[in-house]
């Protein structure tokens, strides 16, 4: 096994199925803070605007269809008057709160906040 930080001349391993499909969905711009905000509680689509501030209510749309269809998110309707649309996690899109807690851990420890990744 080659030590940390060298280079080994072999050939690179072809990345796994499931690190392709995780970042496929969860690679795309606001999904994990779509999830994030979920995973506090359920929320409605103003109150998902207002704690992820820069996405607009196309993007929003869209990132919660694509979690939905992925089987992350479900969509509860309450029958009005108000109509109201709320969005909470499904078990599987639950099971993502570890990932997520350590990756955010991680981006404290190795990614400064005025660095070059940091959202504008």
């Amino acid at each position: 096994m080659a030590e940390p930080g060298s280079h080994d001349a072999g050939p690179c391993q072809k990345v796994d199925d499931g690190m392709t499909r995780v970042f496929a969905l969860l690679g795309k711009r606001w999904t994990g803070l779509v999830v994030a905000v979920l995973m506090q509680q359920p929320a409605h689509f103003a109150d998902l605007r207002r704690a992820i501030p820069g996405i607009s209510e196309r993007m929003l749309s869209d990132r919660l269809t694509e979690l939905g269809a992925a089987g992350l998110v479900v969509r509860k309707v309450s029958e009005g008057p108000p109509l109201r649309v709320c969005y909470a996690l499904t078990e599987a899109g639950a099971a993502l709160e570890p990932a997520l807690k350590e990756l955010g851990s991680w981006a404290e420890r190795h990614l400064p906040e005025d660095g070059p990744c940091r959202l504008r």
